[in-house]
């Protein structure tokens, strides 16, 4: 089963932190990867510009309108993901509870299910 495992990001509670915590913080998603690999779960993970570089994009009336920055106004933003493959919803929040942002007041590890899965599409 393939799980999202989403990392909601408040800049306030990042910005609050030492230099040492931030580095923990790092290390700690360092060496989560590589646990990751090691047992074959890892499927990808990605880390997410800040929201003030997205664009939203809305079409009305067949006229595409594009607005700077997130689409809601907020704290907190997702900051990245991973996506692991795993026996079950069990497993998948063992793992987000292994994310040193989950032990972090302020920040968010959320899990979700994969629903449907395309797949690496060719050119």
């Amino acid at each position: 089963m393939q799980f999202l495992i989403a990392l909601h990001i408040n800049p306030a509670v990042l910005d609050a932190l030492t230099a040492e915590e931030k580095a923990a913080v790092q290390e700690g998603h360092g060496a989560f990867i590589e646990a990751l690999k090691e047992s074959g779960e890892l499927v990808t993970t990605q880390a997410l510009a800040d929201p003030s570089q997205s664009a939203v994009v809305t079409v009305r009336g067949g006229r595409t309108v594009v607005t700077d920055g997130p689409f809601l106004e907020a704290k907190e933003h997702l900051g990245g993901y991973y996506l692991v493959d795993c026996e079950d919803r069990d497993r998948a929040v063992e793992l987000a509870a292994m994310i040193p942002d989950a032990a972090i007041e302020g920040l968010g590890v959320e899990v979700r299910q994969v629903m449907f899965e395309c797949g690496r599409l060719e050119a």
